[in-house]
């Protein structure tokens, strides 16, 4: 289809297609307020660490309504498609357990269901999914990022690859006694397990009601005209950029397993405006490597997608028919591409995912300056790890993630970074835990969190600051799991902005001597001891001496720039009696511009 022949389509009822739009994404959002209400782990009810989503019969994304980008812009239709493969016999009343990273899914650490929603006739219409991270999934340590796991048995996790979980509306015990007998906080997965299945299901009854009311045909016509518009608007988005094609690259920090100076990946980025398409080739990257930063096929894809959405007019809908316009081109055994089993890929939804949406989002800055963004603030820092440990009063076992902090984002053309953005795949959609709701749940004291002044990836558009978290165990030992990225290779900016902030973290002894920790490990604090963490901050987008003077101003007055760095990165003078000096500012600007 041409992209005349597309624009010249139109909607034979524009009021209803909105209206229906809204109503899927009512269904999804009913979804994941089910399961945040109902979630047992913390990592679900607390930090909302899910997606819920619909699919066409076919497999194709409807709606994904506040969903984490990096869980269903590509992969649940490689999930989908194996459901069907593996039961063609599928009825109501079904309801599928799938995990495994090599048919479709994210990492192991990713429970979804699947419920395949069926008219009155038996006709398959729709597939409602729930995509929940686990608190444990079983990993050999207490942990579901085991980043320097060498392959996916060392890694530990229970992979269910579509397996059937219920079967007229009835759990299959079978399954559930090996999840319950694998995983260490068997109740709270038994929870949060029931919480993803009543939100699924809350999903098809919501489906089956549209269905009845407005006709199932008249839906999957929506359905169809839905996927047309969204293509237009993709085309009509990408049509504002200018043509081109960059090559931009990303280095994550050294673990083991990797070479000495860290992963370095590539994005290659070609827009054609005119054809309203592009194409990201990821072929020419390394291969799979021993241990868990690979990503899966379904991170691959969707992280380089998520580097085009982040660029473009943020109101064109993610579903399957603006995806029709961005080819990615991915090949097996790639660290970046599709791993073969038993291939770890322990954290592919943040640490190398990021780094690769972060080369797309740079890439498409060098084609077009003024569209694009920087690095966003690497993740995953033990603020944001796994929490594990025996409860002092009770010496019950917990098993939870965490989310004290996150990482800061990236500048781009118009607004400087989001402060609380975490990584670019979760698209800020996760809660940060407040500090009272964390101490209950956990034997831990979060003795200071605060903004690191100075820590800015300087540019016109500045990215967010890295936070600096420091907690302390109660009355027991805790142990923290964590695979921590931008220690070594901070966010980089673009277009002349400067790079954030590294990530940086330290355990405090009892006595109080500071012992700097790696960037990935599971570090076990005794009572007395403190660990301290620096989330890394995000780039900047261009020359710091672009930046207004009044916003250079107003940063020095809220305390995210100090005067001494306002005038030696953005040129900005102050005089003795703390106001903003604009003839010396001016000239030390000229001088400097001059000067370059």
């Amino acid at each position: 289809m041409t992209v005349t022949s597309l624009f010249r389509r139109t909607e034979r009822d524009p009021v209803a297609l909105a209206i229906l739009k809204n109503r899927f994404e009512a269904i999804a959002r009913k979804m994941a307020h089910t399961l945040l209400k109902t979630g047992r782990s913390g990592v679900l009810n607390t930090a909302r660490d899910f997606s819920c989503g619909i699919l066409t019969a076919d497999g194709e994304l409807v709606t994904g309504a506040e969903c984490y980008p990096i869980h269903v812009l590509r992969g649940p239709d490689l999930m989908h498609a194996t459901m069907k493969a593996h039961h063609p016999d599928l009825r109501p009343g079904d309801a599928v357990l799938h995990n495994s990273p090599y048919h479709g899914n994210t990492h192991a650490a990713d429970h979804a269901i699947l419920i395949p929603v069926f008219d009155g006739d038996g006709r398959h219409r729709f597939t409602t999914l729930v995509k929940a991270h686990q608190a444990d999934c079983g990993n050999s340590i207490p942990t579901t990022y085991v980043g320097t796991a060498r392959d996916v048995y060392e890694e530990g996790a229970v992979i269910f690859p579509a397996v059937l979980v219920q079967r007229d509306y009835k759990d299959i015990d079978d399954i559930i006694r090996m999840c319950e007998m694998r995983i260490r906080v068997p109740d709270q997965w038994r929870g949060d397990y029931l919480a993803a299945l009543g939100a699924a299901r809350i999903g098809e009854q919501e489906l089956l009601k549209l269905g009845g009311e407005r006709g199932w045909d008249a839906l999957a016509g929506h359905t169809r005209a839905w996927f047309d518009y969204s293509e237009r608007r993709m085309v009509a988005a990408l049509g504002k950029l200018k043509s081109g094609r960059a090559v931009a690259h990303g280095t994550h920090d050294a673990i083991p397993g990797t070479p000495p100076d860290g992963v370095r990946v590539q994005a290659d980025v070609t827009i054609d405006a005119d054809a309203g398409r592009v194409s990201i080739d990821l072929t020419d990257n390394p291969d799979c490597m021993p241990n868990g930063l690979n990503l899966s096929e379904g991170c691959a894809l969707s992280a380089a997608i998520v580097g085009i959405f982040n660029c473009i007019d943020h109101t064109v809908p993610p579903n399957a028919g603006s995806l029709r316009r961005i080819d990615v081109k991915l090949r097996e055994n790639c660290c970046v591409g599709i791993p073969r089993h038993p291939t770890s890929v322990s954290v592919a939804t943040t640490n190398l995912s990021d780094r690769l949406s972060c080369a797309v989002q740079r890439a498409v800055a060098q084609i077009d300056p003024r569209f694009g963004m920087a690095d966003g603030g690497p993740p995953f820092p033990p603020v944001a790890g796994v929490l594990s440990g025996f409860e002092p009063d009770t010496g019950a076992a917990y098993c939870n993630g965490i989310l004290f902090a996150g990482s800061g984002g990236p500048g781009n053309p118009y607004t400087d970074g989001w402060v609380t953005l975490l990584s670019m795949g979760n698209a800020g959609m996760p809660q940060m835990h407040s500090i009272e709701v964390a101490e209950i749940q956990h034997p831990i004291l979060i003795r200071e969190r605060s903004i690191v002044p100075d820590s800015e990836g300087a540019g016109r558009r500045r990215g967010a600051p890295g936070t600096l978290t420091r907690f302390s165990p109660t009355a027991a030992p805790v142990e923290i799991g964590y695979v921590s990225d931008g220690t070594v290779h901070p966010a980089e900016g673009v277009g002349g902005g400067l790079p954030g902030g590294p990530s940086r973290q330290w355990r405090v002894a009892a006595d109080g001597s500071e012992h700097v920790l790696p960037t990935y490990g599971q570090v076990v604090l005794e009572p007395g001891e403190s660990l301290v963490s620096i989330t890394a901050a995000g780039g900047g987008f261009g020359d710091p001496l672009d930046r207004e003077i009044e916003r250079v101003a107003e940063d020095v007055a809220e305390g995210w720039v100090g005067r001494q760095r306002a005038e030696a990165v953005y040129g900005v003078v102050f005089s003795a009696d703390g106001g903003m000096d604009r003839d010396a500012t001016l000239a030390l600007r000229a001088s400097r511009r001059t000067a370059a």
